[in-house]
């Protein structure tokens, strides 16, 4: 079965937690160094530290995904993308008021940032395939 790409909640929490904890190692260096696994390190945040890293992401990551163009999305797969609709979707939400260089490195940056998130974003499941449990 094939949909056109919309994301959907639990996809999109998923994408900004596995950016979130990109970020984390990037600025970790006991988990850079591997001493420390991200996973632990994050769960050892407190929910108020998790909070306020996906909410400094989201306002860069979850736009951008949302201006993805649509793509077809098989059941079981990820949706790709690739680096010139990133490119383009990121820079299409980045403002003019910056000077050039500095918009240039916003653009790769968040375009890292992007790809992080869409690694992330779990596989498509079908939605004929959903069972609801009876107390429901």
């Amino acid at each position: 079965m094939l949909g056109p790409m919309r994301f959907t909640e639990h996809e999109l929490t998923a994408a900004l937690t596995g950016a979130a904890k990109t970020v984390l190692a990037a600025q970790r260096k006991d988990v850079r160094r591997g001493k420390q696994d991200v996973d632990d390190v994050w769960d050892e945040m407190t929910r108020y530290q998790r909070f306020q890293l996906l909410d400094s992401l989201g306002s860069q990551v979850l736009p951008v995904m949302v201006a993805l163009p649509d793509v077809d999305v098989p059941t079981g797969t990820r949706p790709a993308f690739t680096d010139q609709q990133v490119s383009a979707a990121v820079e299409g939400l980045v403002g003019e008021d910056l000077g050039r260089l500095r918009r240039q490195v916003v653009v790769k940056a968040r375009v890292a940032l992007v790809q992080a998130a869409l690694a992330n974003v779990p596989p498509r499941s079908d939605p004929d395939a959903l069972i609801v449990p009876d107390h429901l």
